[in-house]
């Protein structure tokens, strides 16, 4: 195996050691899948990435993602810490970062005053609607916890997720996922993952409380879900939650793991289309070299 050089940040973070870990490797072209797998499953994170090469292909660079179990074809945290990598390490400041994924081409943008990295989304579908009680059993919670002034949902802008809405704090801590229940309800069709939500807040600057579960063993709870996120960004707007089409808000997620996690979702439906931007910010953390 050649020598390869990753970079570890977090992103979603408001400081050092908190938000989403990812470990980002350079020059990746010459490791297999297999190694790519490996590695992810070494690192530990809920993704790692691999940018092919230093070399824009298409106007974008070739990047795979992997969860220690699987590779996706698209995720959140891993697009804008990447992204984050590419201009610092790369590019350079001042133009968008193109990435070349399994979705397709997705572009990051800085905001030119905060530094702060946003992603535009692939156009989001509404899939599946579940009652109340489909959910509740895997969940480890009750009809009585979910706000019904809403569907359950499942949507993907990139990868799938079922949207729970609920009334409480105190309902979205109790939240668990029983991944055999998960396994048995849906037969191996399941989404990424089950996104729950709620308008009660750690802290008061923020709109939503929100947790993610995942469907994969070694990473049940995700810190800070991009592509989760954005899935709930285009329900939101798709369902009126705040009582408009449009909405520009700040998310916490990640507190119920010891990782305080912080997302800006912007989204507005035009013309029967939702567009989808979801920012955060990536700090450095480390970087070394692949023995």
């Amino acid at each position: 195996m050649v020598q390869t050089q990753y970079y570890i940040v977090d992103v979603f973070a408001e400081e050092k050691y908190t938000g989403n870990q990812l470990a980002v490797f350079r020059n990746a072209a010459s490791l297999s899948t297999s190694e790519m797998q490996r590695l992810a499953s070494e690192m530990h994170f809920s993704e790692t990435t691999f940018i092919a090469s230093d070399d824009k292909r298409d106007g974008g660079y070739d990047v795979r993602i992997f969860t220690p179990d699987a590779e996706l074809p698209f995720a959140g945290h891993p697009t804008l810490g990447t992204a984050y990598i590419i201009q610092r390490e790369i590019m350079g400041p001042g133009d968008d970062v193109i990435l070349n994924l399994g979705v397709g081409q997705i572009t990051v943008s800085f905001d030119p005053y905060t530094g702060i990295p946003w992603m535009k989304q692939v156009e989001p579908k509404f899939l599946r609607e579940f009652k109340a009680s489909d959910v509740t059993d895997m969940l480890g919670i009750n009809v009585g916890d979910i706000d019904d002034r809403f569907p359950i949902r499942e949507v993907s802008t990139g990868i799938p997720f079922v949207i729970v809405p609920l009334k409480t704090l105190a309902s979205v801590k109790r939240s668990h996922l029983d991944l055999r229940k998960y396994n048995q309800f849906f037969s191996g069709k399941g989404p990424e993952g089950i996104l729950v939500f709620c308008p009660e807040t750690y802290k008061k600057e923020n709109d939503l409380n929100v947790r993610v579960f995942t469907k994969f063993p070694s990473v049940l709870e995700d810190p800070a879900t991009g592509s989760g996120n954005g899935c709930l960004a285009a329900y939101l707007v798709k369902f009126k939650f705040f009582g408009a089409p449009k909405i520009d808000i700040r998310v916490e997620q990640g507190h119920e793991v010891g990782r305080p996690s912080l997302l800006y979702l912007r989204s507005e439906e035009k013309d029967s289309s939702i567009d989808v931007r979801v920012g955060g910010k990536v700090i450095a953390v480390a970087k070394g070299n692949l023995e």
